[in-house]
């Protein structure tokens, strides 16, 4: 017994802060428990107001255990809220062999000494949540040496005025109407690049066409998300619409990173091909970003509740920082292979405003990459549960402006102002190149 309790704090910790730092849509959920001795299974973590409510139905109970008599008392759900995360730590700490279902902090909800008898052992409750906050719905297993199997239902919802469920977390449920306005903004903003590069048919290059192909995937997927949160809203389930974001986010990853390395590469514009070290790199990228699409699907359309959740969770995080530091190396190709073209092709004004674009670009890159992921992540961790909806309004708005300005910098124009020669002031152009100021 002693064993088991000492790793309780440990596991619980680990579970804990996995789910702080996630963020997956609550919705009503169907999962079957297999022969699992974890001692705490996270199943959701949602946000409610003053007429939330949990239902539970768990159905298909089996208990085996290794000892003669198992307490089913020792076994159960509960909720967890942010604020009692501290206290409970502290007490399962000065005291290892403290079941937490036995925690004067947590909501218990029910233990298995409320099954029906074998051979059915079900169970089919709602409870209602009479204090707003954010909570944790957890199964607790403090039976030493006991692997439980089992079939759980779970659905968490906010009461509308109307009576209507909310399926949507009280953080998330303005998501719907954030994702449309910001879907018709980008497809306005495709249709004013469609013109530009029509009005500018001699400027336009093939990588202007993968830039507008990018905007209609980030309009598609914001599309989608908004149905996806909205289905979720009402009815719990999304009703296939998540499969075509997850289309559409794939798609438009893809492209996003493809576009930023063929840019950062010049290709196109500045040159019709691509080194063998470009190839390279989008022959890395893309097969990584083929994984990292696999385990958002597995982490958004299970939980925490399975066993290698946390190991999705890893595998996304190490590709994505991979892919990031990735589509860096060709802007950084570009900047010093212009400055040693500088020193030999006699045009330094042209090179000069190349160098700058290319060095002005590099900073919206990792300005971008580090809002997105360290800026946004931080808001998703720090805000209160009921303005969760304002990290994702803080990523959308700054990937929107990192479009108009990539957008803007590589336009299809006739005389871009960054290539255009300047007699006089080549010579102070030449000046500039000789020092370091380039050098990353």
């Amino acid at each position: 017994m002693k064993s088991k309790m000492t790793k309780l704090p440990l596991v619980f910790v680990a579970v804990v802060l996995v789910a702080l730092a996630s963020l997956a849509a609550a919705e009503i959920k169907s999962l079957t428990i297999s022969s699992d001795t974890r001692p705490m299974i996270l199943f959701e973590k949602f946000g409610f107001t003053h007429t939330g409510h949990v239902s539970i139905r768990v159905s298909a109970v089996s208990v085996t255990s290794k000892l003669p008599d198992t307490d089913p008392s020792r076994l159960g759900f509960f909720l967890l809220s942010e604020e009692s995360l501290l206290q409970v730590l502290i007490e399962i700490q000065q005291n290892p062999q403290l079941c937490v279902l036995d925690s004067r902090y947590i909501t218990h909800l029910f233990d298995f000494r409320s099954l029906s008898p074998p051979p059915s052992s079900t169970f089919d409750h709602s409870y209602p949540v009479s204090s707003p906050n954010e909570y944790s719905l957890f199964f607790a297993n403090c039976a030493p040496e006991t692997t439980v199997t089992m079939d759980v239902h779970t659905a968490v919802y906010n009461l509308d005025p109307d009576g209507s469920p909310d399926y949507l977390s009280a953080g998330l449920t303005h998501l719907p109407s954030l994702f449309s306005v910001f879907s018709i903004a980008y497809l306005a903003f495709l249709g004013f690049w469609i013109y530009i590069c029509y009005t500018n048919k001699r400027s336009t290059h093939r990588i202007h066409i993968l830039m507008a192909g990018l905007l209609l995937m980030k309009a598609l997927n914001l599309i989608s998300a908004a149905e996806d949160k909205h289905y979720v809203k009402v009815t719990g389930t999304a009703h296939g619409w998540d499969v075509l974001f997850y289309i559409f986010q794939f798609l438009r990853v893809v492209l996003l990173f493809t576009v930023i390395v063929l840019i950062g590469t010049g290709w196109s514009f500045l040159k019709p091909f691509l080194q063998e070290r470009e190839k390279k790199v989008l022959m890395i990228v893309i097969p990584l970003q083929v994984l990292a699409n696999l385990a958002s699907v597995v982490i958004g359309e299970t939980g925490p509740f399975i066993k290698d959740w946390v190991t999705w969770n890893q595998v996304f995080l190490l590709v994505d920082i991979i892919c990031c530091c990735a589509i860096i190396f060709p802007i950084v190709w570009s900047i010093r292979s212009l400055r040693e073209t500088s020193k030999t092709d006699g045009k330094a004004a042209r090179n000069l405003a190349k160098l700058t674009l290319f060095r002005q670009f590099y900073i919206v890159v990792i300005g971008y990459l580090y809002f997105t992921r360290i800026v946004v992540f931080a808001l998703r961790t720090i805000a209160a549960y009921k303005y969760q909806w304002v990290s994702n309004a803080a990523e959308e708005t700054a990937s929107l402006v990192f479009y108009m300005v990539m957008f803007y910098m590589f336009r299809p124009v006739e005389r871009n102002e960054y290539f255009v020669l300047d007699d006089e002031e080549e010579e102070a152009a030449e000046m500039a190149l000789r020092d370091e100021e380039f050098e990353l």
